[in-house]
């Protein structure tokens, strides 16, 4: 039954998504590579489409192997939360580039997706299905992949709306997607983790069966982390001004947060031994922290130091807090995205909202136009700016936990859940292993 439930909705979506797509969605003559407007002043085969082309696909890499490599440190449920990702990426990527067309592409009844010369439609459809991915950490090993595809659904929708109203309607700068990618993530899919709450399941410590795989798979994922992370941060920055700024913040910010984790892990826990998942926890806090800040920071230090800090929140967070969450609060956080995505996120907002009521033209130069364009032009103060970044963090998690609170009551539905089991869905449910 969960088999031809899945293979059913699979279907339906594909074929949903087609009509979609034939009714709405045309390329647009001037996204063609061959045509190059002189405003965009470029050279497709020397420029444009050589430099940008490798930036959508370790994008792309990033989210496939990345984010699709962050649970099989739970090895009773290794192959099925990496093969569940890719199911994730393939659907999300679709169903993003619609909703995001909606709201942002749509002229005379079609949308026409950005082709180039950033692939900007799939760069972004890559950021939705990276919020996705982390939501389902929070409850891989107790929903199965149907209810992963209407999260999936449901999810990516109210991403691209939270995305709307921060970065068209206030004006808001986050690049790399602390507010957009990893708070709304993570705390999208905590509210979705509490509705479904089943007092029966088995803590994270528990799962966390150690074993060769395992930590192969969190080596593998942890080294894609570092090579493409960078690359995701500065996606959306302005070309050769503020995309060195924020690939190499973001880079500090990895080092500084894996070595506060040396520091801390060895103090924490009695057997003072570190494992491959602690320094994969602490590589994400960093980057979530770098996600508004990392194109704001315009002294090396300062990322240093913002690193270190979010190194320090995963293993804190899941020595003290991550407990208070299950007993007090009922929040089963399985892959514990409250404190690798959602706290460093939020850090990373008030450090961005900081740095934007402490911008001025002498320290950005040329590059307050490209940061903050609202200020350079002239019709937002900074202190105007520095009111909407702060804003944007309560309009956020309102969505994610409204959005997540009704996403799981849908997901909660008698029709779609998986019989109860002692351990909750193993591999061996749906998969050949």
């Amino acid at each position: 039954a969960s088999r031809l439930r899945l293979s059913g909705l699979c279907f339906l979506l594909q074929v949903l998504t087609i009509i979609l797509f034939a009714v709405f969605v045309r390329y647009s003559p001037e996204s063609s590579p061959t045509l190059c407007s002189q405003q965009l002043n470029c050279s497709w085969r020397n420029q444009d489409w050589g430099f940008r082309h490798p930036r959508f696909r370790d994008i792309h890499l990033q989210v496939l192997l990345g984010f699709g490599l962050l649970v099989p440190f739970l090895s009773r449920y290794g192959l099925a939360s990496a093969t569940i990702s890719i199911l994730i990426v393939a659907f999300a990527t679709q169903w993003a580039v619609l909703v995001q067309g909606f709201l942002y592409l749509f002229l005379h009844g079609k949308v026409y997706p950005h082709t180039f010369p950033l692939l900007p439609s799939m760069v972004s459809a890559d950021f939705c299905t990276a919020a996705i991915i982390i939501s389902t950490g929070a409850v891989v090993g107790r929903v199965n992949p149907a209810q992963m595809l209407l999260l999936t659904l449901l999810g990516v929708t109210l991403f691209a709306l939270n995305e709307y109203i921060l970065l068209s309607l206030m004006g808001v700068s986050d690049s790399g997607g602390s507010l957009t990618v990893h708070t709304f993530g993570a705390y999208f899919g905590l509210m979705v983790s509490r509705v479904l709450h089943q007092p029966h399941m088995d803590k994270r410590e528990e799962q966390q069966d150690v074993g060769q795989q395992p930590e192969v798979f969190a080596v593998v994922g942890t080294m894609f982390l570092w090579i493409f992370w960078p690359s995701f941060t500065s996606a959306t920055t302005a070309r050769h001004n503020a995309e060195p700024w924020a690939a190499l913040n973001t880079y500090f910010s990895l080092a500084a947060s894996t070595l506060a984790t040396f520091v801390l892990s060895p103090l924490l826990y009695e057997e003072s031994t570190l494992r491959m998942v602690q320094i994969q926890d602490a590589t994400l806090a960093g980057v979530a922290m770098m996600g508004m800040a990392g194109e704001m920071l315009v002294t090396p230090f300062g990322a240093l130091i913002a690193g270190f800090l979010a190194g320090l929140i995963p293993p804190l967070g899941f020595r003290f807090l991550t407990p208070t969450l299950c007993y007090r609060l009922k929040i089963q956080d399985t892959c514990g995205v409250h404190n690798v995505h959602g706290l460093p996120g939020i850090l990373g907002a008030s450090l961005g909202t900081l740095l934007t009521a402490l911008a001025t033209a002498d320290a950005y130069g040329g590059r307050l136009e490209l940061v903050f364009p609202l200020v350079a032009l002239g019709s937002r103060t900074v202190t105007d700016q520095a009111l909407c970044q702060l804003c944007a963090l309560p309009v956020t998690l309102l969505l994610a936990t409204l959005g997540g609170f009704l996403t799981g009551a849908v997901l909660k539905m008698k029709g779609l859940r998986s019989p109860p089991e002692p351990r909750g869905p193993e591999n061996t449910v749906l998969w050949e292993v």
